[in-house]
């Protein structure tokens, strides 16, 4: 079925809490090879908002990785560090019409419910010293993710995502549905551990009046431990003398047919890889073991 939209808008958004590993790479490729498959734009917003988990010089590894890569996005790089003001006006809208909620509620005192915050505030507390939590609707949110098929996730499933944190950190929730909704996003490829988050996002999206998102979760690379390859997993870097090497391993993952040996260089690979994409033959699976 083809998306109601005039035209694609992709984009690829890091967390610069350290270089880019081969798992976010897979990530990256398979979004700038689905946008340019589709004649479409592909963006970088670099989501910026949690600065404990960041690393000093993070950023600007990740803009030369993927430099390096021949991974080219169009127009200015987008920070989530300088969006504050969007996200307060999108939390008073949602606290003025009882969508949000202040919360005190401690990890402890959720535990009983697996971590979820479902139901009335037993613990509500003020501006200026409590988390904002979103309202979910007592029902279920159903989605078509184009690789993971159809999703139903309920309240009891998902319960009250924090939407800014009471350290005064804006949270992932929020900020994600916001910035796509800016920037005009109409396709989202990533991860499939965020594929849970998706229901919170649909139902922020709906509950704000902004513009519906078409999904795509691919499956993420886990080490030996069984683990998703991540930064805080100390997944090693990238490296970017070995551009097409490290392109070729990710067409591997994403099970693309693999490039004509004779391409050597970054560019012509990508354009061989765009005109051969194929995200049909990608697997509806969880994880993909790491090689």
């Amino acid at each position: 079925m083809s998306p109601p939209y005039s035209a694609y808008m992709g984009r690829f958004a890091p967390s610069p809490s350290g270089p880019l590993h081969i798992g976010s790479l897979v990530t990256a490729l398979a979004s700038y090879l689905d946008a340019r498959a589709n004649r479409g734009q592909w963006l970088l917003r670099m989501e910026d908002i949690d600065p404990p988990r960041e690393q000093a010089g993070a950023a600007q590894q990740i803009i030369n990785s993927l430099i390096s890569h021949g991974l080219i996005w169009d127009g200015d790089i987008f920070w989530q560090s300088q969006r504050s003001a969007a996200y307060d006006t999108y939390l008073q809208q949602l606290l003025d019409n009882n969508l949000a909620y202040y919360c005190n509620c401690s990890r402890r005192q959720l535990a009983p419910k697996q971590g979820l915050h479902i139901g009335a505030c037993r613990h509500p507390g003020s501006p200026g010293s409590s988390a904002i939590r979103l309202r979910t609707p007592n029902e279920t949110i159903h989605f078509e993710d184009r690789i993971q098929g159809s999703q139903n996730r309920a309240q009891a499933d998902i319960g009250d995502p924090v939407l800014k944190r009471k350290d005064g950190l804006y949270a992932y929730q929020l900020a994600v549905v916001v910035d796509d909704a800016e920037q005009g996003i109409t396709d989202i490829v990533r991860g499939v551990d965020l594929l849970d988050a998706t229901a919170w996002q649909i139902h922020l999206q709906n509950t704000l009046g902004l513009p519906p998102v078409r999904y795509c979760h691919i499956p993420v690379i886990v080490g030996s431990d069984g683990h998703k390859l991540s930064k805080q997993s100390f997944a090693p870097a990238l490296d970017d003398s070995r551009a097409t090497d490290n392109l070729r391993s990710a067409l591997h993952y994403l099970q693309q047919s693999p490039p004509p040996d004779t391409l050597t260089d970054s560019t012509a690979l990508l354009t061989w890889a765009t005109a051969h994409w194929r995200p049909q033959d990608i697997p509806a699976s969880r994880h993909i073991d790491a090689v």
